[in-house]
């Protein structure tokens, strides 16, 4: 039996980090990406509630700001057309699953944010 490595048996270490040559015009989209999935994995470990509803949210909320993250990344960095209009679609879909989860729970929801449509330094945010 052969066994090819997958995305599922590589996420399992947790270990996201840039390869060791990465290309010099990668190196900031691979640190941003790395970062935004040390947040994620560090936020998405609450500590349970004993009320499974709030738990869910609080550890889904913190995997779509992920999402949300990770394609902020994709529009700073990336150049292709059809990925970057996935991107802001991606940030959208995951703003409102995040506010509609906290207005299930009774929760005020996060202020909105514009899905962001030109590249803009990580220095400036």
């Amino acid at each position: 039996m052969v066994l090819l490595a997958s995305p599922v048996l590589a996420h399992e270490g947790h270990h996201h980090g840039p390869p060791a040559a990465a290309p010099a015009g990668e190196a900031a989209f691979l640190a941003e990406n790395e970062a935004a999935m040390t947040r994620m994995m560090e936020a998405m470990a609450a500590r349970p509630t004993g009320d499974i509803d709030r738990d869910f949210v609080a550890m889904m909320a913190p995997h779509h700001q992920g999402a949300i993250d990770m394609a902020t990344a994709l529009l700073r960095h990336g150049g292709n057309e059809t990925l970057r209009r996935l991107a802001q679609e991606i940030i959208v879909t995951q703003q409102q699953e995040i506010a509609a989860m906290q207005l299930a729970l009774g929760e005020a929801p996060p202020p909105s944010a514009p899905a962001p449509t030109q590249a803009t330094p990580a220095s400036d945010r």
